[in-house]
């Protein structure tokens, strides 16, 4: 290789670090919250009803902007989207760390989520378009993959830590030096684009019906676990936000310059992905999130110590996701990686159903979160890239916003349905006189036998809808957007 060459590639790699560390502080900052929260409620007096404005706050703004930002960051730059997003983010963990009510928690968490959708929808796009060599982008997307999967136990415990030895106003004061950081180094480092422009025009009526319709479904199901799922509040907003998602996918058919061109779609590989991650992030995160309180409330393990019963899942995650999940990528297709990887999960999720009451860390947790962690290491690279195969460098952006917005969907989905349902089992059980312990232990293998329901139909769709890989780029399906 050349000396003139070898400084570019080595600048491209160092923009994967820096694009990464930006992404590791907002999905970081997703569940480095939740331990921190009954420190939050006691000093600045929250109820516990509004106590999960804290987080539903956030991921109404979130979720709902996530593919209007991807598909912005096309038209006007993506890397302009991403240092965008990050100021917001910073100045939004600023008045996050500053706020002394309720009220201005809630309303910086919300713009919060503005920014972390902006430069989240950009990220994966920038880095398909960085490395468009299938070798090189297996391993950029397996760094990828790492940061988005494996920060969510690395967020428990920080989250464990930050709050134990100091307080809980530095879960989000750790944020600003690593956002000005991250936005410095950006701008330096990573190459600009300039975006292929509005054309023949922003369509406006498209934008708003999709940022209506995902910030309305969003909340209709985060709201689900205080109204339930038959509840007038659901079966009013839910319809109404299908309905606006119904006229957004209408107004692409006619529109001279839709927000997200429906030829996407036409890939078998691109569509199914998208769909098998719905399915799998419900599953993991309703396991993330239920295994959580199955250690706090059932074993009895404090905020530190669950964060460290998770650790082996990150470092499976990052073991394989850097290294051996590109190399297998490469070498068989991202398909035939993804089956043994959705089964690795399907395995833990199976085997955490039979979490006991006295249950130990070695025989009952760990050999369930070290399955999910090795088997995420190989399905997140892999579906991710199955995602991206129809990008291009005009429609990289939206591409890249889609695929956050099914992983989005499908944990808020994920967590609602398996809480309710564990929920009502615990309420049912103790009703019936069991105790306590016993009754919230078999609401939790409840949620989770419904958590290896979602992998193993994600499963059954990787199997019948993905396309095979027959030869080293067959599992690629080029759509072209224009």
């Amino acid at each position: 290789m050349s000396a003139t060459v070898q400084p570019h590639r080595d600048a491209r790699w160092l923009a994967l670090l820096v694009l990464c560390l930006g992404m590791l502080m907002i999905v970081l900052d997703m569940t480095i919250v939740n331990v921190a929260l009954p420190a939050i409620r006691d000093d600045l007096g929250f109820t516990q009803t509004s106590l999960a404005w804290v987080v539903n706050a956030y991921l109404i703004a979130f979720g709902g902007l996530l593919l209007l930002a991807g598909r912005v960051g096309d038209l006007i730059g993506r890397k302009r989207m991403f240092l965008t997003g990050l100021g917001v983010f910073t100045v939004a963990s600023a008045l996050c760390g500053a706020a002394v009510t309720p009220e201005m928690l809630i309303g910086a968490r919300f713009l919060q989520g503005v920014g972390g959708a902006m430069a989240t929808a950009v990220t994966l796009g920038m880095i398909v378009t960085m490395f468009p060599e299938r070798d090189e982008q297996a391993r950029a997307i397996g760094v990828f993959s790492f940061v988005a999967a494996a920060g969510a136990s690395i967020g428990l415990l920080a989250g464990g830590v930050l709050t134990q030895a100091l307080n809980w106003h530095w879960i989000f004061f750790v944020n600003i030096p690593i956002g000005i950081g991250a936005a410095l180094l950006t701008a330096r480092l990573v190459r600009a684009d300039h975006g292929i422009g509005f054309g023949a025009g922003a369509d406006v009526t498209g934008a708003g019906l999709v940022t209506a319709a995902l910030m309305l479904g969003v909340y209709t199901i985060v709201k689900t676990e205080e109204y339930g799922w038959d509840s007038a509040h659901t079966l009013i907003l839910g319809p109404i936000a299908a309905a606006l998602l119904a006229a957004f996918v209408a107004r692409q058919r006619t529109a001279a310059n839709p927000l997200l061109p429906l030829r996407v779609f036409r890939s078998r590989n691109v569509t199914g992905a998208n769909a098998i991650q719905i399915l799998m992030v419900a599953g993991m995160f309703g396991m993330f999130f239920l295994g959580t309180l199955y250690m706090q409330q059932v074993l009895g393990y404090d905020a530190l110590e669950i964060g460290l019963g998770f650790l082996p899942t990150a470092l499976a995650i990052g073991g394989l996701s850097v290294g051996l999940s590109a190399r297998l990528i490469t070498r068989f297709g991202a398909r035939r990686v993804l089956l043994p990887g959705l089964t690795l999960v399907l395995a833990g999720l199976a085997l955490f159903t039979r979490a006991p009451v006295d249950g130990g860390y070695l025989a009952d947790v760990l050999p369930s979160v070290l399955l999910m962690g090795i088997g995420a290491g190989l399905a997140f690279p892999s579906m991710m890239t199955l995602a991206m195969s129809g990008a291009t460098e005009s429609d990289a952006g939206l591409a890249s916003g889609l695929v956050n917005t099914t992983a989005q969907v499908g944990g808020a989905l994920g967590l609602a349905v398996l809480a309710t349902l564990s929920t009502a089992r615990t309420a049912d059980l103790r009703a019936a006189g069991v105790a306590e312990p016993d009754a919230l232990t078999s609401g939790f293998r409840l949620a989770f036998g419904i958590g290896a329901v979602l992998v193993a139909l994600a499963l059954g769709l990787a199997v019948t809808v993905l396309r095979s890989a027959a030869e080293p780029d067959a599992d690629r399906d080029p759509v072209t957007v224009h």
